[in-house]
């Protein structure tokens, strides 16, 4: 099940096609309210039929270089998310990053690789990121979720009624064409916009609704700039990442994505070209 904008439908649908998918559904937002009421329009198309399923809830913009092991991550955490807890994926910091919020979890130590969240914090600066990687306990916020539909829904009403509630008649004046989904406009314009973490995630700990994280070892990246997304692609000897009908004499460090015509790179560093 994809969530995307209404102007994103047929380039979401065009690249589906590429990697050889067909979704379920396309639920199409006709404006911008953040990841909440996404989420909360997934829930609601989820549990429509009556069932109750398990949601894996993941960003596109992310890779994992070790595929096996976010296999068995997933797997405990769809084990722990069917008894009804709330399950984050937390990523095991490898570096003080600043660039991503924290899940700190309890040091009761606990049996087995699902552990109490204890709380969310923020973007760190830097020496309270090295301090995080040296005191241990902390893990990155890669956004990614695990619970039974009926478990969000049943927070998110608790901890933002007018999201719940707004996402509610969206979603009762829905429309349908083929595999996508349109929800009321009007309606979905009315609500407050907010993040899974703000709304939900970081209200949890100390709660009603538990919330549990298993560590995610897996060589994961999010590719939520430029410089993310040359990391992981592969490289030639001067550090050049290239995609395209490219051509390229004394470059070094480079990052080119021709997608539409030929790029040629002359004695250039450091240089992303898209």
């Amino acid at each position: 099940m994809i969530v995307t904008g209404e102007d994103h439908r047929f380039l979401v649908a065009e690249q589906l096609r590429e990697a050889g998918l067909t979704p379920q559904e396309m639920l199409l937002e006709p404006a911008a309210r953040n990841t909440a009421p996404a989420l909360t329009l997934a829930a609601l198309a989820a549990h429509q039929v009556g069932e109750d399923p398990i949601l894996v809830v993941t960003p596109a913009d992310q890779t994992i270089a070790k595929p096996e092991k976010f296999t068995l991550a997933m797997q405990e955490a769809i084990t722990v998310a069917a008894e009804g807890a709330i399950v984050i994926l937390g990523v095991v910091p490898t570096r003080p990053e600043i660039g991503y919020g924290y899940i700190q979890i309890e040091s009761t130590g606990e049996r087995g690789l699902a552990q109490t969240v204890k709380r969310f914090v923020e973007k760190p600066d830097q020496v309270t990121a090295q301090r995080y990687l040296s005191e241990g306990g902390y893990f990155w916020n890669a956004g990614m979720f695990v619970l039974r539909a009926s478990v969000w829904l049943a927070a998110i009403k608790a901890f933002r009624p007018k999201i719940h509630s707004a996402t509610q008649t969206a979603w009762d004046s829905r429309s349908k064409d083929g595999l996508f989904i349109r929800p009321g406009k009007s309606a979905f314009e009315a609500i407050p916009a907010d993040s899974i973490d703000y709304a939900v995630m970081e209200r949890c700990p100390g709660s009603v609704f538990p919330i549990k994280m298993i560590p995610l070892d897996a060589d994961w990246s999010d590719l939520g700039a430029w410089d993310a997304v040359w990391k992981v692609l592969p490289k030639d000897a001067k550090g050049n990442a290239h995609i395209g009908d490219v051509v390229t004499s004394g470059s070094e460090n480079t990052l080119v994505h021709a997608s539409s015509r030929l790029v040629a790179l002359v004695g250039v560093k450091n240089l992303v070209v898209v």
